[in-house]
């Protein structure tokens, strides 16, 4: 660290009542705009120059700011050891191996992290997790370059690394200053168009005079309009933080305090509690977009409506989504994107075998990672396990009950849909008031001890809405009556065109699914944050495997009496469970969280 630097953070912090590391921090979102505008103005014919220049801004983040050695070294053992494996190991295997590697290793940070037990304290883990990202799919990426083209899908072949970078480029990637500490993360392939300014190169067909204006002789086009309005948004979303955060203290939830307040002014209290942790968040990551829209990484080409050049490329969140969302997938996929986007393309997608659709082994795997990634505080797997039964509600109430606030086609709301909408916006919002807070409190006894001072309200809601969808009663039945009736009645050749119409769309469904570029998730959606889209179709899943292998051993004659069901579907679990641990190279317990 540098000498005296502490001093002035130490004294701010004291008056502000927080740390001199968590001013340093926000100090470094804030610092990333003017030294990302000296990045975008060295000279576009050396990226050599550039790559130093990042690498230099973030040693003095790591040592001269924060003292972080340790945190140095570590960042250094995983980023060279996967760099190793990748042009060592000439292996299909190898993207598997590099992922046991950065995840053991990150492991081990968040162990260290969870020991130290003070949230006030920077450490490496938050720049570890967005490393561990970029490099796995690092080694990816090197692994399809090695492919024929052919057996690769659009995006792979998009993303491919074709030869191993230099180290001096490499090491500019993983430490790239603007998204070192909080993300957000990319691909190599990003960065390597970016350094070598071929991102900006204008598509075929494209007027030059519609290229978007740049200053003097730089292919990055101007960004400073874009960069401020999210440094604005994001300093904004910083000091409604700093404001909430002394009126919503996570101290005042477990002691007595909270219990003068009635039960729905509780759940306020919970809502108040979640939004005003995601406003952190959403201020974080809003400075570092900025500051990587100012460098020049977040072009995405031009908006063809307008014209305009898009600066999008790294949007990690959209907080209106979150805020506003109506169901529990909306809410989750306009979270922490680009996790969501590495989930999908770098686990979900990869342990699915060529020419089959994704299934229950590729969604049990995603929510692993996913979940290791987070880091092993209890109450990240309590929000992880209450957010896939929500899930599965939100399935059966979209299918059951939206209908019929829709016209019979199913194309245009109805009047009364504007009050489903305002309800489901309450219950979403107030459900997920209930099911972050595990991730705020982490541990047990914290979210057993604030859940229970609001009586469950969620955990009730759940049984309730299990037992209300479940077939075995008759509202679901019911609701089906109910959509049946307001459905014009059909001739013949009406429901003979709608059957064929099924037909040829569930063929084509099926080669898609078997088509090697086809987009896998265009059959199933990827599950978002690890969180399965669908958990009933996964159940039910298992269950046809099961009773597949009970006709097949029929068929065979070797069904024996006495068969035991239930250890078949335990041998099946136990199956899947292995197969999802194969896939992610032998990894039994590995992860963290953000």
């Amino acid at each position: 660290m540098l000498p005296y630097i502490n001093a002035p953070f130490e004294y701010v912090g004291s008056s502000l009542g927080t740390s001199a590391d968590e001013l340093k921090l926000v100090f470094t979102f804030y610092l990333s705009f003017p030294l990302a505008a000296v990045l975008k103005r060295i000279p576009d014919k050396a990226p050599w120059q550039k790559n130093l220049f990042i690498i230099a801004v973030s040693l003095f983040y790591l040592v001269g700011l924060f003292d972080l050695w340790d945190g140095l070294l570590t960042l250094m053992i995983s980023a060279y050891g996967a760099y190793f494996i990748a042009a060592k190991i000439d292996s299909p295997f190898m993207p598997w191996i590099g992922f046991v590697f950065l995840m053991g290793h990150m492991s081990v940070s968040h162990i260290a992290r969870q020991r130290m037990n003070d949230p006030s304290a920077t450490d490496i883990t938050g720049a570890q997790m967005v490393m561990v990202m970029k490099l796995t799919a690092f080694c990816w990426n090197v692994q399809d370059g090695r492919l024929p083209d052919a057996d690769l899908t659009d995006f792979q072949r998009e993303h491919a690394v074709q030869t191993m970078p230099s180290l001096l480029d490499y090491t500019g990637y993983f430490l790239f200053f603007p998204a070192l500490m909080a993300g957000p993360a990319f691909d190599y392939c990003d960065y390597s168009r970016y350094i070598s300014t071929t991102m900006f190169t204008l598509p075929p067909g494209v007027d030059p005079s519609k290229a978007p204006p740049t200053r003097k002789k730089r292919k990055i086009p101007r960004s400073g309009t874009p960069a401020t309005i999210k440094g604005v948004i994001g300093s904004l979303w910083i000091f409604a933080f700093l404001k909430f955060s002394s009126w919503y203290a996570v101290d005042m939830y477990l002691s007595d305090e909270f219990l003068k307040y009635g039960f729905l002014r509780r759940i306020w209290l919970l809502y108040m509690l979640g939004i005003t942790t995601r406003m952190k968040y959403y201020g974080v990551w809003s400075l570092s977009e900025g500051s990587c829209i100012l460098a020049g990484i977040g072009y995405n080409g031009l908006d063809p409506a307008t014209g305009r050049a898009k600066w999008d490329r790294l949007t990690n969140v959209k907080p209106m989504e979150v805020e506003l969302a109506q169901n529990t997938r909306a809410y989750l996929g306009g979270w922490n994107i680009n996790t969501n986007n590495w989930l999908r393309n770098y686990m979900y997608l990869r342990v699915t075998p060529k020419g089959k659709k994704p299934g229950f082994r590729a969604t049990l795997a995603t929510f692993v990672t996913s979940a290791f990634w987070h880091g092993f505080y209890p109450g990240y797997y309590l929000a992880f396990i209450l957010a896939s039964f929500l899930q599965t509600i939100a399935k059966n109430a979209r299918r059951l009950i939206r209908p019929l606030f829709m016209t019979p086609d199913g194309k245009q709301p109805l009047p009364s849909k504007r009050y489903y909408d305002v309800f489901t916006w309450l219950l979403t919002q107030a459900v997920f008031a209930f099911t972050v807070a595990p991730f705020i409190l982490l541990t047990f006894s914290s979210t057993w001890l604030v859940w229970s001072r609001v009586y469950f309200y969620t955990l009730i809601g759940v049984v309730a809405s299990f037992a209300a969808f479940s077939r075995s009663l008759p509202f679901r039945r019911h609701l089906q009556k109910m959509q049946t009736a307001r459905q014009p009645a059909s001739s013949n050749e009406d429901i003979e065109k709608v059957a064929k119409e099924e037909v040829e769309a569930d063929l084509k469904r099926r080669q898609s699914a078997l088509s090697v570029n086809s987009n896998a998730s265009s059959v199933r959606k990827a599950p978002t944050l690890g969180i399965a889209d669908d958990p009933e179709a996964e159940v039910e899943e298992i269950v046809r495997e099961v009773m597949q292998e009970i006709e097949d051993r029929r068929r065979r004659g070797s069904m024996m009496q006495g068969f035991d069901i239930k250890a078949a579907v335990r041998d099946k679990m136990q199956e899947f469970q292995k197969g999802s641990k194969g896939a992610l190279g032998g990894v039994g317990g590995i992860g963290k969280s953000a």
